[in-house]
Formats: structure tokens, C-alpha cells, sequence
């Protein structure tokens, strides 16, 4: 159950698909108007961008949602984390930041690609700070870890199971994957997350997945959640 009167919409990894998150927030338009009238929220589950090919105009896209009449909150994915810690200066975290799909995000921000084939690491940094703008720097930071709703708790990649909501380390919030996905026991809440893909939506007893790898598969999806009713939108279809 969620709290009486909420509706909220939880959306997957986009990693740079501004295309996917216009067409599902179109759906989660029209799909909000045919309901009864709630109080609607988004949760955004983190990894907006990398290996997609608009992630600086997904960061803007989604700042510009944050002071709209929408009701926002985003969650900090591991891509994001890594993005920031490069932006400081990190160039270990650069070069990890890179192999991770972090090159589709330079070039969004304007580096070109005769830019980036000529920099060494260094000077790829400095092009890369420079470009991107203080305000999606802000955005990021203020960026949450953790969001309780009801019976559910969203996260963006999963949570340490025998461990208290409230005891959860960042690392795990935002990296575990299998000793997460494959626990049976019950968490406190059902988890809502992303960060790891699957063909489409995954529901179990104990938690939902929905990462269903949009910068590749052109399906991004969003869980509908009001009372004790749950949804699936989703944009299969486009490439």
C-alpha cells in the first residue's frame, strides 16, 4: 500500500534516452488525467545518465521538471556518483567513469569528438569541467539515497539484506546487486529499484526491478503505484 490519496510513478535507468523519457512521461501524463485525482509524484530511480546519447539534456530535462508543477524526487545512481566524484577532480574516477559509459556523457555536454580522441586524461577533465554547467552540478548533489512510501522503499540498485533501512550504507544502495536479488527474506518494505536490467519489469515478493535497459532495449519503464494497486508504463516499441 501506499498512503491514501499518493499515486507515484517510480521510472527506471534512463542513461541518456531524453527521446524515452519525454514519450514515458507523456504516458504518465495521460495515465495520471484517466485516474481519479491524487496526489501524484515521480521518483526518478537514478542513472539518468551514461552509454545513452543526451545525457546532459536528460540532467536538464529533469532540473526543468524539479521546479515544474510536477511533484519530483530523484535518487543518486551509481552512474551519477561516479560523474561527480570525476567532476571533483578524481581522474581515477575519470578513467572508471569512461569505462562505464561515461563517453556518451562527455560528448553530450559539447566535447567533440576530435576533442576527446586528442585529450589525455588530464585535459579531458578540464574540457569536461568546464562544460558542464554549476546548476547540474547542484542538481546532482542534492540528489537522495533513499525514499520511503508506504509499504515500499525505492532505491536505486537494491539494499543489504539483515540490515535496517535506516542502517543502509551508500555503497550498497547504489552498487549491490546479487546478494540483493537473490535474498527470499522480506527487507521491511518491498524495494523499488533499478541498476540491474531485465527484459521487462521483475516483480517478487520482496522487491521490484524495473531497469529494462532503455539506452539500448528502447524500453524505458515506470511502476504506477496507488492504494494497494500496482501498474506497468512502459515505451516497448521504440528503438
Amino acid at each position: 500500500m501506499v498512503p491514501p490519496g499518493e499515486r507515484i510513478y517510480a521510472i527506471g535507468d534512463i542513461h541518456g534516452r531524453l527521446d524515452l523519457i519525454e514519450a514515458l512521461l507523456g504516458r504518465i501524463v495521460a495515465d495520471d488525467r484517466a485516474r481519479p485525482e491524487a496526489q501524484t509524484q515521480l521518483i526518478f530511480l537514478g542513472d539518468l545518465i551514461d552509454r545513452g546519447p543526451q545525457s546532459a539534456q536528460v540532467i536538464e530535462f529533469a532540473l526543468g521538471l524539479e521546479s515544474s508543477a510536477w511533484n519530483c524526487r530523484f535518487l543518486l545512481g551509481n552512474h551519477e556518483e561516479v560523474f561527480l566524484k570525476a567532476l571533483t577532480g578524481d581522474l581515477k574516477a575519470l578513467a572508471f567513469f569512461i569505462r562505464i559509459g561515461g563517453r556518451e556523457t562527455i560528448l553530450s555536454y559539447g566535447v567533440s569528438e576530435a576533442e576527446y580522441a586528442e585529450s589525455d586524461y588530464p585535459e579531458l577533465l578540464e574540457l569536461l569541467v568546464a562544460r558542464v554547467p554549476a546548476s547540474h552540478v547542484e542538481f546532482l548533489n542534492r540528489f537522495e539515497d533513499l525514499i520511503v512510501a508506504g509499504d515500499y522503499a525505492f532505491v536505486h540498485a537494491g539494499v543489504r539484506p539483515g540490515q535496517q533501512l535506516a542502517d543502509q550504507r551508500t555503497r550498497d544502495l547504489r552498487w549491490i546487486r546479487s546478494e540483493f536479488l537473490d535474498h527470499p527474506e522480506d527487507h521491511g518494505k518491498i524495494i523499488v529499484h533499478g541498476h540491474t536490467v531485465t527484459d521487462d519489469a521483475q516483480f517478487r515478493h520482496n522487491r521490484i526491478g524495473i531497469d529494462t535497459g532503455a539506452y539500448a532495449s528502447g524500453k524505458l519503464t515506470a511502476l504506477a503505484l496507488e492504494g494497494a494497486e500496482r501498474w506497468v508504463l512502459d515505451t516497448a516499441g521504440q528503438k
